[in-house]
């Protein structure tokens, strides 16, 4: 076995590639699905449409199928080959991340009621941080909630684990790792190991993002719940579409327009300082949990494309030794690494089914 193909939903979009080993034959992306205007209805028909790609190019048949799933609930980390058991139980995670398991799960239905014995392989973005300690991992909260599922998880794990293994070898001790795009967060790993990420319960927490507030007091919310009319739907679309870069700026959560539009538009540039400003913040926060820091690494479409948002946050951490990779000063090194979560999706597939 050798052809993998990866799957990485979002609500509403789907990447996919067809993997050699570790060699991509084709990318793609399936864009605006359930948006009509004779795009694709659902994640199903997203499905389909890959595989009809694949057919027209005349590209191997993959051998196995692997999905990015953002959230296994807390008996599901590990990527896993998936049996009609684990389907069945995975429908229990949905609560933990209802924006995002639902199409996640969809995908994996559509191929196997298209290819009923295909293996597929399930990869979880929580996997990367089971290695936190209990200090990292616990909130203050009764036990009873702990015991209900109720504690940090950390998110992106799939791209962590790719750029850990891009690293430079003399760069994987204490390193963070900045996933920054229009979902955002970061993780200290020491020699590999993730022991603290931004992310907790859900990937509404940690960074400031393009539509999510990142970490808020949470008497915000009880003062919403009694003062102004929300309820668990109105807060819910608040944290997760009409908070962020979105609401600072008024206007909208993409970085690349923000930084277009600054100069002339203080909303604009207000979004971008409190972007960088909480990053930066949160940088000295996982260096103090690695006792320092030999790495700052960037990822993500944010952290790969735009040098003056790297700039601003690492400007103010000379303290910790900050120096770019080019260059021989200094004792904290600046990595800029292009992620591949189907990579690891691949990977992991093309292990537990072969």
């Amino acid at each position: 076995m050798s052809h993998v193909l990866a799957l990485n939903c979002g609500s509403s979009s789907l990447k996919y590639a067809l993997f050699d080993g570790d060699e991509a034959r084709l990318r793609g992306k399936v864009e605006r699905i359930g948006a009509g205007n004779g795009g694709a209805k659902d994640h199903a028909e997203a499905v389909a449409h890959v595989f009809a790609e694949l057919e027209k190019k005349k590209l191997p048949k993959p051998e196995a199928v692997g999905h990015r799933l953002v959230h296994g609930g807390p008996h599901h980390a590990q990527p896993e080959r998936v049996t009609p058991a684990l389907r069945k139980a995975l429908d229990a995670a949905v609560p933990f991340a209802p924006l995002h398991l639902p199409a996640e799960l969809r995908a994996v239905d559509a191929v196997r009621d298209a290819f009923g014995a295909l293996p597929q392989v399930v990869c979880f973005d929580t996997a990367f941080h089971q290695t936190l300690p209990e200090v990292a991992y616990r909130y203050a909260l009764p036990k009873a909630l702990f015991d209900k599922g109720v504690r940090r998880y950390g998110f992106h794990g799939l791209s962590y684990e790719y750029v850990v293994s891009a690293l430079p070898a003399a760069s994987k001790g204490r390193a963070v790792i900045a996933h920054l795009g229009s979902g955002s967060s970061m993780v200290a790993v020491n020699d590999g190991v993730s022991i603290d990420t931004t992310m907790g319960f859900t990937p509404t927490g940690g960074l400031v993002m393009g539509t999510r507030p990142g970490d808020l007091d949470p008497g915000v919310l009880v003062h919403l719940l009694a003062h102004h009319g929300y309820d668990a739907k109105t807060l819910e679309h608040l944290v997760n579409h009409d908070a962020g870069l979105a609401a600072l700026s008024e206007t909208t959560p993409d970085m690349e327009a923000l930084l277009a539009a600054r100069a002339r538009d203080p909303r604009a540039a207000l979004a971008v300082d409190v972007y960088c400003y909480q990053a930066r913040k949160w940088v000295g926060a996982l260096a103090a949990a690695l006792g320092g820091l030999d790495a700052l690494v960037f990822t993500g479409g944010i952290g790969e494309h735009a040098a003056v948002v790297r700039d601003a946050i690492c400007e103010g951490l000379g303290h910790l030794g900050l120096r770019d990779e080019t260059t021989a000063a200094g004792s904290c090194t600046i990595h800029t690494i292009p992620t591949d979560e189907e990579c690891v999706i691949a990977r992991h597939t093309l292990r537990l089914a072969s």
